[in-house]
């Protein structure tokens, strides 16, 4: 059992069209833990996690999240610094930064775990990461 302590350093996780993605920490098969910048005006794919459950803080600026309300239609709440998110899995989300914005993510380490849903809404998909197959989901 190894009693000391860990200081990991950040990693990029690789271009982004909205902003940067660092993973900060990871707890093996347990928590992963990033930090996002989204640039004003940017916003990631509509989308669902098959397996990720993830949560986050808005350490800086205002988010717009879109979600599907469980009953096929999609609402929108507007995030500002200090207020919290939860998306567990199955759970249809965006995020869209009003202004630039940075998001601490707690989440399962479950990378690669996409399903794009733009058309279920009749929306445009604007590109961004592809939809995923369960078989390319990895826990880390």
């Amino acid at each position: 059992m190894n009693l000391k302590p860990i200081f990991p350093k950040p990693t990029d996780l690789g271009k982004r069209a909205w902003g940067t993605e660092k993973l900060l920490a990871l707890i093996p098969k347990k928590i992963s833990l990033k930090k996002l910048f989204i640039k004003k005006g940017q916003k990631g794919g509509l989308q669902f996690h098959r397996k990720k459950n993830e949560c986050g803080v808005i350490v800086s600026g205002k988010l717009k999240i879109k979600y599907d309300n469980g009953s096929g239609k999609l609402c929108e709440k507007i995030l500002s610094t200090g207020e919290t998110f939860h998306f567990p899995p199955g759970c249809v989300h965006q995020e869209e930064a009003l202004t630039d914005c940075e998001i601490i993510e707690a989440s399962t380490p479950h990378f690669n775990d996409r399903v794009r849903v733009e058309e279920r809404y009749g929306l445009k998909n604007d590109g961004g990461l592809p939809s995923t197959n369960l078989k390319d989901i990895k826990v880390k």
